[in-house]
């Protein structure tokens, strides 16, 4: 008798992680014997879960924080984009050795990609500089970005972020108007209702962008954005988050299983399950 595959997500709090609804979602779309679980994982204890997946067998982990920097100390191997970072996401099998990976970042060229939009040559202003900006700046680094401007209120940080591509710099105001790329990689807008502005809902002056640009945020909950929507106003082409979050999934599902997973339907599931009633 075959067992059934366990992947999971360990974070804390993990409660409201779309993981679990994304990668079911992939499985069936896959017509593949796994399920996926949510597991709460008390911070400090990210080690001893990579010890769980060893000895349970489980099949692979997403990992959200507070846990990516102790699961790279934890696993047998790191991708590149993992070791540059020094954080992982994702926990899969080589043989008897566990692989510890960063996805975010190709996740977010992806989605890119996916709407028709190259990187390569690009100037790009990376508003951020926490987890989220340095995957992203590394990703740019590695896909051909000719300049990335992090723009963080922190310059200890952005400097930390910008050793991480040979092309990036810390930048300014001046960087966000003049980029052919601008990506919001901050955490500002996230749950705030559609229609709202202010401090809370935009990272930066909508007025330094203009309609050459393409426009981009990481937030996904809304999908659209008041930066997105200020963006688009003033006739920008616009990316939302939620290709990002599907695509870094997607990349896990690859590692996982070796094939590359229904995008379209991961989405519609997250989208979905955004549009439930809280």
């Amino acid at each position: 008798m075959s067992l059934q595959r366990v992947a999971a997500v360990i974070g804390s709090p993990v409660s409201h992680s779309l993981s679990p609804v994304i990668h079911r979602a992939a499985f069936e779309a896959a017509g593949v014997d796994w399920c996926y679980a949510a597991f709460e994982v008390a911070p400090g204890d990210g080690a001893a879960a990579v010890g769980a997946m060893r000895t349970l067998g489980i099949g692979g982990l997403s990992v959200t924080m507070p846990h990516k920097a102790d699961v790279a100390a934890a696993v047998d191997l790191l991708d590149p984009a993992a070791q540059a970072l020094e954080s992982v996401n994702t926990v899969s099998w080589s043989d008897d050795r566990l692989v510890g990976s960063s996805t975010d970042g190709a996740g977010f060229i992806a989605s890119l990609i996916e709407v028709g939009v190259d990187v390569d040559g690009a100037a790009v202003a990376v508003l951020g500089a926490g987890g989220a900006a340095r995957s992203v700046v590394d990703a740019l680094g590695r896909s051909g970005a000719s300049a990335i401007a992090v723009v963080n209120r922190t310059p200890g940080r952005a400097h930390f972020a910008a050793g991480l591509a040979a092309v990036a710099y810390v930048g300014g105001h001046d960087d966000v108007a003049t980029a052919d790329i601008v990506v919001n990689a901050t955490s500002v807008g996230m749950g705030v209702a559609p229609g709202v502005v202010g401090a809370d809902a935009l990272p930066c002056d909508v007025g330094l962008l203009n309609p050459a640009q393409i426009v981009a945020d990481l937030v996904y909950h809304p999908v659209d954005t008041a930066w997105l929507v200020g963006a688009r106003a003033l006739g920008a082409r616009t990316v939302d988050g939620l290709g990002m979050l599907v695509h870094q999934a997607a990349l896990q599902q690859l590692a996982w299983l070796g094939a590359t997973p229904d995008t379209a339907a991961m989405r519609a599931a997250a989208e979905a399950e955004l549009a439930r009633p809280s």
